[in-house]
């Protein structure tokens, strides 16, 4: 797996989260987050359950660009472009 670096919060105190990357061989988005807090988990489980593989992280609106960019990224690759 080789990840590329899509962008990181620029408002984050210590500059290590929240992430965006794509995986470059598969396409997929890979995302590093805040841990949802007791409120938001249980907000979540009200839709289902949460496998022991998966967890839920938020990450703010303010990252909605680099959000778009790894999405568009992910199209592209997909559509062999």
């Amino acid at each position: 797996m080789a990840l590329r670096f899509i962008g990181i919060d620029p408002d984050s105190d210590t500059g290590q989260c929240p992430t965006v990357w794509v995986d470059e061989d598969t396409a997929d988005v890979v995302i590093q987050g805040w841990q949802a807090d007791e409120s938001l988990l249980a907000q979540c489980l009200e839709t289902g359950s949460i496998p022991d593989t998966e967890g839920v992280v938020r990450i703010p609106a303010r990252m909605v660009a680099m959000l778009r960019e790894v999405c568009d990224d992910t199209e592209r690759r997909r559509a062999g472009l």
